[in-house]
């Protein structure tokens, strides 16, 4: 059984037991998350896809942390006139636990 979810603005997706990491939500380590957003549930041969989400379907999830992605490099540089600056940047984000899919 699988399902795709959407946060965050993107779209995943997710079955028991799987740990991904999401856009930052407002929970804490050790809590829980429930996805309201899902966009389809595929269990076997039976698969319900919403228009665009599923209405009572959710996907609930176990928050484990909270972590930083890889870093991301903006360079920015003008040719001849010697300007260039590098700026760095670390997204954050939580890494959830999948538990169960209901439909």
């Amino acid at each position: 059984m699988y399902a795709v979810i959407r946060t965050g603005g993107k779209q995943y997706k997710v079955a028991e037991g799987d740990v991904l990491d999401v856009e930052l939500i407002d929970a804490e380590a050790g809590g829980t998350a429930k996805f309201e957003e899902v966009l389809l549930v595929a269990d076997g041969e039976a698969v319900k896809v919403g228009q665009p989400a599923i209405s009572g379907a959710s996907v609930s999830a176990e928050v484990v942390g909270e972590v930083k992605g890889d870093k991301v490099i903006a360079f920015k540089f003008r040719r001849r006139k010697g300007y260039h600056r590098t700026v760095g940047h670390r997204q954050r984000h939580t890494r959830v636990k999948i538990g169960k899919i209901s439909a």
